[in-house]
């Protein structure tokens, strides 16, 4: 769950992005941005699936680690949807998170 909560944070931050682009700084502009509304209904969705993996039983030194991959995801995203370069360095960032991910995993 805490996976698929990382994936909608992440599209949550696009469409963020995207409605930031599209917003002129009206009142309006804010309140009637459909990116900006599609990004605030990505991240009820988060905290939907994050009560339900909590209700399931999971622990927050597992799971908000997991929830981590949302830089992941989002840099993937930033990459094919706004041409973000990914140095050798935000790699290497990735790869400190999923081992990261990987040992707070083994403390159940």
């Amino acid at each position: 769950m805490f996976i698929v909560a990382a994936v909608f944070g992440a599209v949550g931050q696009f469409l963020y992005k995207t409605g930031a682009d599209r917003a002129t700084g009206s009142i309006a502009s804010y309140l009637l941005n459909l990116p900006l509304i599609a990004g605030v209904v990505c991240y009820i969705v988060v905290m939907v699936l994050f009560v339900a993996a909590f209700k399931s039983g999971g622990r927050m030194s597992v799971l908000y680690p997991i929830y981590a991959s949302t830089f992941i995801w989002g840099a993937l995203i930033a990459y094919y949807a706004f041409d973000e370069p990914i140095r050798p360095v935000n790699l290497f960032g990735m790869l400190v998170l999923i081992v990261g991910m990987f040992l707070m995993g083994l403390g159940k």
